[in-house]
């Protein structure tokens, strides 16, 4: 396995040593570990079978053709939740309180003919802010980050909406019954007095946060963006800033066109920067990659669809594919001229791309693997045994 980054070296814990190499200098590696390296262009190995990306986001990772490639790229969805939710409350106080405003004012003070102590007293009005208790809290986006962060709310007294047509069942269990849904998007933007982010960056959701939606937010209002920095139009923030149409912007993604301007709070991607967030990133990815390669189980993939798998206790064919018609039939057909039994087989599909396995009573032979590989439309095909 090749580390692209700096990683923790939690995944010895995982990945036992006598049974994996690790190491940022191996030329042609079955699986790739990567925090933030850019792979866009990147060559990479014929036999390289998957990218583990220690962490959520995967915009550094060209995910569809890895999945040409027959390479299976995981993530790490909310093994960094709490670093997360941790960072957006202190920016939720900080967006209220004033205070970065004081702090920094606290540094120019000098002893002089006021005391210090006197200068504190008069000087500490110009830093009033409002409780965030009873306050309306809108959160967009009730994944692992969005839930904790809503659930955190509701424990500091606030009015929380939360939106999420695409929630999972997972995390609607998780959420508070104190959280209020909210029907659309327009709804939390027209009642919260605080808004945050919580949503994967897609081209359907590019700039969300622009002129047309701050139009309708109260001018009191403070946005925090702890997801992604393309989720917000920075000119269309920086002017409403200006005029007075919203109070502050808090962001863990600093841009020149924020540096230096008033009522923005910037933060230099702190989220997952904790230590207990980069070792359950690893450990997380590390699992993954360690299930697929011995028993084809894909679980947190960002480019094909999830298939739990056990240990196999008969060989195992595992095919990578395009999600055309007929790629079933071919399959089994060409499995059946051998001679071979299917014992359980699964097919999954993630839009284009889909994922068949089928266990067979005895192994096949190195020429059916080879005709299975020649299929047109198969990206990757492995024998995996028990």
């Amino acid at each position: 396995m090749k580390k692209l980054n700096s990683i923790s070296p939690v995944y010895h814990s995982i990945l036992p040593k006598e049974e994996f190499v690790v190491s940022s200098n191996i030329e042609n590696p079955d699986a790739i570990l990567v925090r933030s390296a850019d792979m866009h262009g990147m060559e990479v190995n014929e036999n390289l079978l998957c990218v583990a990306r220690a962490g959520a986001g995967v915009n550094n990772i060209p995910l569809d053709s890895m999945a040409e490639k027959g390479v299976v790229v995981f993530n790490s969805p909310g093994a960094n939740a709490n670093a997360v939710k941790e960072l957006v409350l202190a920016g939720l106080l900080l967006a209220s309180r004033k205070i970065s405003d004081g702090i920094e004012w606290c540094k120019t003070l000098e002893e002089g003919e006021l005391s210090i102590e006197k200068q504190v007293e008069a000087g500490k009005k110009q830093f009033v802010g409002p409780e965030i208790a009873g306050k309306t809290l809108g959160v967009i986006g009730l994944g692992a980050i969005g839930v904790l962060v809503a659930n955190a709310g509701v424990a500091l007294g606030m009015d929380v909406l939360g939106y999420d047509p695409y929630i999972s069942v997972d995390h609607a269990w998780m959420l508070s019954r104190s959280v209020t849904h909210a029907m659309s998007l327009d709804e939390i933007i027209n009642k919260s007095d605080y808004i945050t982010l919580h949503v994967p960056l897609l081209d359907s959701n590019r700039n969300m946060i622009d002129a047309g939606a701050i139009a309708h937010m109260k001018k009191s209002a403070a946005l925090l963006n702890f997801s992604r920095g393309g989720l917000v139009n920075v000119a269309d923030v920086k002017e409403a800033l200006e005029n007075g149409d919203l109070r502050t912007y808090v962001t863990d993604f600093p841009e020149k066109d924020l540096i230096g301007v008033k009522n923005v709070i910037l933060t230099p991607h702190l989220g997952a920067s904790t230590p207990e967030s980069e070792d359950n990133c690893v450990r997380m990815v590390a699992k993954q990659v360690n299930d697929y390669l011995k028993t084809g189980s894909i679980v947190n993939s960002c480019n094909y669809p999830n298939c739990a798998l056990g240990k196999p206790a008969m060989p195992r064919i595992a095919i990578l594919h395009r999600n055309v018609p007929n790629v079933i039939g071919t399959i089994t057909g060409l499995i059946s001229t051998e001679g071979l039994n299917i014992e359980n087989m699964t097919n999954q599909s993630r839009g284009a791309y889909a994922y068949t396995v089928l266990d067979v009573g005895t192994r096949p032979s190195d020429e059916l693997i080879a005709k299975l590989e020649q299929v047109e439309n198969h990206y990757r095909v492995r024998l995996l045994m028990p």
